[in-house]
């Protein structure tokens, strides 16, 4: 089961989040949350799997909870919820922790999909979201030293297989332009992410950029 926290301060909207998460045979909702500090409390409590926390918040807002969630090492995903466009807030939340994205008027079966997704370590990425996150890369500047996490702790095959990560390509993608298994790639990634402390696919593709592994416009 995929143990989530609803983290909104609309209590209409996280009612109606747990109703159906809570219909869906793989996933248990284990608690609710108001505001940013009560979320953060919560996720320490309940040790989610994975937590829906809408951005706009009272006392702590969502970018600041996920941010002092990673703080404390928790291990949940987060999901990030949204009714505003997500340009200011792409690249501060992926640096903040963040798994992915998904707007509030995301269907039921979407909604439930991407908490499985999230769960799942990869990146809830959509591809316009990925060209305005090197955008913004590309507006910061050079390369930023990364410290504690070397590039050169990996292989060839996996260092060619992060460049592709960060380019926002899927698994079966990159085995088809490696010409290797899918369950490979898989292990590849996974390697990748031991490695180098990461948490899973979004923070693979922060460090990417960061590190000038990858630079915008290749």
């Amino acid at each position: 089961m995929i143990r989530v926290l609803i983290a909104d301060d609309q209590g209409m909207v996280r009612t109606g989040f747990t109703v159906f998460l809570s219909g869906q045979p793989d996933i248990e909702v284990v608690g609710e949350a108001a505001d940013g500090r009560e979320a953060v409390e919560r996720a320490a409590e309940l040790c989610p799997d994975v937590v829906l926390m809408d951005v706009r918040m009272p006392v702590l807002n969502g970018l600041e909870a996920t941010r002092e969630l990673m703080a404390r090492r928790q291990t949940a995903k987060v999901l990030i919820l949204t009714t505003f466009d997500l340009d200011d807030y792409v690249y501060e939340a992926l640096r903040a922790g963040a798994s992915g994205f998904l707007l509030k008027d995301a269907s039921a079966a979407q909604l439930a999909e991407a908490v499985r997704v999230v769960a799942a370590g990869e990146a809830l990425i959509a591809p316009a979201i990925t060209k305005r996150l090197i955008t913004e890369f590309a507006r910061l500047g050079p390369p930023r030293p990364v410290t504690g996490r070397r590039l050169d702790e990996l292989t060839e095959r996996e260092t060619e297989v992060l460049s592709l990560v960060a380019q926002a390509l899927s698994n079966q993608e990159i085995a088809e332009k490696l010409f290797v298994a899918e369950q490979t790639v898989k292990t590849h990634v996974g390697r990748v992410l031991m490695k180098l402390g990461l948490r899973d696919r979004a923070q693979a593709i922060v460090f990417a950029y960061e590190t000038g592994l990858v630079r915008p416009g290749e």
